[in-house]
């Protein structure tokens, strides 16, 4: 895995001034799809780049983006937040140029997805019809005006857990608006699931988890491995097909 700097394009279109990324590359010469990679709230942690190395296994040059490259999580989090709340801004613009570099890349096969978990997944689903070629929605919140959001969209797979607390029937809406829509899509909730259940280890301040596990947001390891292979499946149709 290797650290990019992408403060250069950054800093011209409005972006973090000094947006970074980590690249996981698959082996072999490729070229290869491309992914952006969108982390959780909590940033970009272990648990995160094990994500985006994961992807990388599978075929996929894989640029995890920082977008709390600016200060770490405390000065980043209620920004990049505002941004999510308000469909545009900084953290946009940052996820736009982790996706032109991939498309700029010759390592890279021009067709590029995104992938979000948690806080990552709300941005990742306000971004798939913004150029990339398919999206993975990870137990993301939805937007206030969900088929204006969606229009014209990528195709679609999303994974939501049937005990996260923080998002309830946000399966079902999200199903519905993208049936309403045509917009191809595979969504599931999975019942014994709750939030972060892709997570391969708890994450956030120690004093929180406790709480955490009580609003269902822990690991599932009976769950992940086939929310995991429903990524690939249609990251393989979409992407490297």
């Amino acid at each position: 895995m290797v650290t990019i700097d992408l403060s250069g394009q950054s800093k011209a279109a409005g972006g973090s001034a000094s947006l970074k990324g980590y690249l996981a590359e698959p082996r072999g010469e490729g070229p290869f799809p491309g992914v952006v990679m969108i982390h959780e709230a909590f940033g970009l942690n272990d648990v995160m780049l094990r994500q985006a190395d994961r992807l990388a296994a599978a075929g996929y040059l894989t640029i995890a983006v920082d977008l709390y490259s600016d200060g770490g999580t405390r000065r980043c989090l209620v920004a990049t937040m505002r941004s999510l709340l308000s469909g545009g801004g900084r953290a946009f613009t940052d996820v736009a140029i982790a996706r032109e570099w991939l498309r700029s890349d010759d390592r890279c096969t021009g067709k590029v997805g995104v992938i979000g978990f948690c806080m990552g997944g709300a941005f990742a689903l306000l971004v798939a019809n913004d150029g990339f070629d398919a999206a993975s929605v990870n137990y993301g919140q939805l937007p206030r005006d969900l088929d204006s959001a969606l229009l014209g969209a990528c195709p679609v797979v999303a994974n939501y857990g049937g005990k996260d607390r923080t998002l309830p029937g946000a399966a079902a809406k999200l199903e519905q608006s993208l049936t309403s829509l045509g917009v191809e899509h595979d969504v599931k909730e999975f019942p014994t699931a709750g939030h972060a259940f892709m997570n391969d280890a708890p994450v956030g301040p120690k004093l929180l988890r406790p709480l955490m596990r009580v609003m269902g947001i822990k690991p599932d390891p009976a769950s992940a491995p086939e929310a995991w292979q429903r990524i690939e499946e249609h990251f393989a149709k979409h992407l490297a097909g």
